[in-house]
């Protein structure tokens, strides 16, 4: 019977640790994590008959399209990803969590943890949100062992402890920072590298038992192709067992080869470079249809941020026109001490020649932060939101 748990965001969650694990290893049954301190999730009716072999958690997903699923993972899953993920780093380790633990990205932190000699990751406390002093009080409370350490963080803790220099120096005693659950802006990793800091840009989602793809090439159990409309497809040991309660959905995105090899089609969109790392230029979903002339987010915010004097960070959004149907929206950032605050016209001046005249911005809005959902991706609907109302 599926059992849901409440997993804490401070030192707290160490009491669920040990539930967590027995899902793993078939002493405890599966489990439906969520936020302590929210409504219980109500379970479907299809949670009461017969689950999937080795089923050890159901996963919701952070809602990038409005409606969260909840996905099945199989200790197989898991343990394979966790297994890979410190293949291709330098292997098991110490780990800190500081993300939210009922997300994949906080949950495999969790499973990686377990199959160090510590056992358990080293938690920072969220409650009051994430901080640069906080995250460095916590680092400081590992385990003193020979055994590597890592953090796993989305861009926007990255950012804020690249700027600040504790945050810098906490992050350079990591042997490998993972970055995930949202795209990475372009001059991040150059950064990280000049500063000492190992950052992995990673890609993948809950229905990959979390990253899959790091710094563009698959994990040893894993497999990628594009298919013909673009769409990235994710295979290999820790593709999910499905959508709990929705096999229509389920079979509209899973699917299993000749070889018995699972896949999972994504609603991201990708291309591969000659060195055949993957490169994401945003969702289906998130396309931008302007005069007729379909722009894909992506390529349109890395150009910002490329040649676009002052710009940190960004986030390309299609807002309702009359005329045009939607035009091209773009939030941003501000590196610290920028000088003059970029206008509509300079970031069409400097786009130009690199992006096509349809993909240049009409629309640019200045803001300290992004609006956010779930672990660190940005909120697109509040952002469009956000010009609408400006």
């Amino acid at each position: 019977m599926l059992r849901p748990i409440p997993l804490a965001t401070g030192p707290a969650l160490l009491g669920a640790v040990p539930q967590v694990m027995a899902s793993l290893d078939g002493s405890g049954p599966p489990l439906l994590p969520y936020a302590a301190g929210s409504q219980p999730p109500v379970l479907p009716d299809a949670s009461r008959g017969r689950l999937p072999d080795g089923l050890a958690l159901v996963v919701s997903t952070s809602g990038s399209t409005g409606i969260p699923k909840r996905t099945m993972l199989t200790a197989n899953n898991l343990l394979a990803s966790a297994g890979a993920t410190h293949d291709v780093l330098s292997g098991p380790g110490s780990w800190l969590l500081a993300l939210p633990a009922h997300h994949i990205a906080g949950l495999q932190v969790i499973v990686r943890a377990g199959l160090g000699s510590a056992g358990e990751p080293t938690v920072m406390n969220l409650d009051g949100g994430f901080t640069v002093e906080g995250f460095a009080a916590a680092a400081r409370k590992m385990p003193n062992t020979p055994d590597p350490t890592y953090v796993s963080l989305v861009p926007t803790q990255v950012a804020r402890l690249l700027d600040d220099p504790l945050g810098v120096e906490t992050l350079a005693a990591f042997d490998a920072v993972l970055c995930g659950a949202a795209a990475m802006p372009s001059d991040m990793q150059r950064r990280a590298g000049e500063l000492g800091v190992r950052l992995v840009g990673t890609f993948g989602m809950t229905e990959t038992a979390g990253g899959c793809i790091y710094d563009g090439l698959p994990l040893p159990v894993s497999e990628m192709h594009i298919d013909n409309d673009r769409h990235i497809v994710l295979g290999g040991a820790t593709v999910a067992a499905g959508y709990l309660g929705d096999p229509a959905l389920t079979a509209d995105h899973f699917s299993v080869d000749a070889d018995g090899v699972r896949w999972f089609r994504a609603e991201d969109l990708g291309f591969f470079d000659t060195q055949g790392q993957l490169h994401v230029t945003g969702r289906a979903d998130e396309i931008i249809n302007t005069g007729g002339v379909k722009v894909a987010p992506g390529p349109i915010e890395d150009a910002l941020v490329r040649f676009l004097p002052g710009v940190h960070d960004a986030v390309v959004v299609g807002v309702p026109d009359a005329e045009w149907g939607q035009v091209v929206a773009a939030m941003i950032t501000l590196a610290p001490r920028t000088a003059r605050v970029p206008t509509v016209q300079d970031a069409r001046a400097a786009l130009r020649g690199v992006v096509s005249d349809a993909a240049l911005p009409r629309l640019v809005l200045v803001v300290s932060e992004f609006p956010v959902k779930g672990p660190g991706k940005p909120d697109r609907v509040a952002i469009s939101a956000a010009f609408s109302s400006d």
